[in-house]
């Protein structure tokens, strides 16, 4: 594998969730691929999750990590072509990724969509411009319109506690104070699309995600019809897509409760984290033996490292 930008970058996402829960059994049995190799990880937005796991997941393979917060300690960076560099940009990428590229072997980038225009995220201008000018393997930790790490992370949490029936998957939207990407529910989707499930999206009429991305997978607006006998019920807010970035409405009562998880099939509670308590989800549930978000943390660790290992193998 040369890069992991999406989900779809995996040739077998089964197969590779299987190596990954093997993977977990010994966690160092690999640690001679990285020996004398670096990676950069690249962060333009805050992480706690992906940064402590990506970083272990690196020195799990032997690999030495450099880690850089851009938006503190780097220059803003250009990325149009043609442009007076007049203004606050200080560096282009066309020299930064390249610069980067001599000191590290991967490079690994988190950078969040602006929720302000919508064709520039859709470009995934910050990822692309390095794929296109570093030269070296490129890992998406999060970008404008995608998580891959987090829904390879979902995908081995439930295999590891899958049913023994084809499994109904309710993807549903919650209340946020504020707007929030895309990213998550975009990579969720494309996940559950390569799966053999009954898989469902609810959420409230104008928060369609992208079509290009939900394609013919079913949607719900019926929050608590869509809750029937699922087995896995995965929370998690975005704003407008149609009207880009906007917050059309924050029902509260699109919450997930307690009463609403008795709707499922002693259903499994999925989350991202970090979550706001008692706004997207309620105390009873989040806490509850049914809530697996503690393992799905975990397995962002294997999540990163098993396409690390796939990428070292393949220089």
């Amino acid at each position: 594998m040369q890069n992991y930008l999406h989900i779809n970058d995996l040739d077998n996402l089964q197969a590779v969730v299987d190596e990954a829960v093997e993977l977990k059994k010994n966690e160092l049995e690999f640690g001679f691929l990285g020996k004398g190799k670096t990676i950069c990880l690249l962060f333009f937005n805050n992480s706690l999750r992906t940064r402590l796991s990506t970083q272990k997941a690196a020195q799990n393979l032997g690999l030495n990590c450099i880690v850089m917060n851009f938006g503190s300690e780097g220059w803003q960076l250009e990325y149009e072509d043609g442009v007076k560099m007049n203004q606050d940009k200080s560096e282009h990428v066309k020299e930064a990724a390249k610069v980067i590229a001599q000191y590290c072997d991967i490079v690994a980038i988190r950078a969040f969509a602006s929720l302000t225009d919508k064709e520039k995220d859709l470009a995934e201008v910050v990822l692309n411009n390095f794929k296109k000018y570093a030269g070296i393997p490129v890992v998406n930790m999060e970008s404008a319109t995608g998580h891959p790490l987090q829904a390879l992370a979902d995908a081995i949490t439930m295999e590891e506690n899958k049913v023994p029936h084809k499994p109904k998957v309710v993807l549903s939207w919650a209340p946020h104070p504020k707007a929030l990407p895309h990213a998550v529910a975009n990579s969720f989707v494309e996940m559950m699309q390569l799966q053999d499930a009954d898989f469902v999206i609810t959420h409230p009429k104008g928060y369609e995600l992208d079509p290009k991305i939900t394609k013919n997978s079913k949607i719900e607006y019926n929050q608590e019809k869509a809750l029937e006998n699922a087995d896995f019920v995965y929370v998690k807010n975005w704003s407008s897509f149609k009207e880009y970035g906007e917050v059309m409405i924050s029902d509260p009562n699109w919450m997930l409760t307690a009463d609403k998880m008795k709707l499922t099939n002693s259903g499994k509670f999925m989350h991202c984290l970090p979550v706001r308590r008692n706004v997207i989800v309620a105390d009873e549930v989040i806490d509850s033996r049914n809530s697996i978000v503690i393992e799905q943390a975990n397995n962002r660790t294997y999540a990163a490292q098993i396409v690390l290992k796939k990428i070292l193998e393949s220089l």
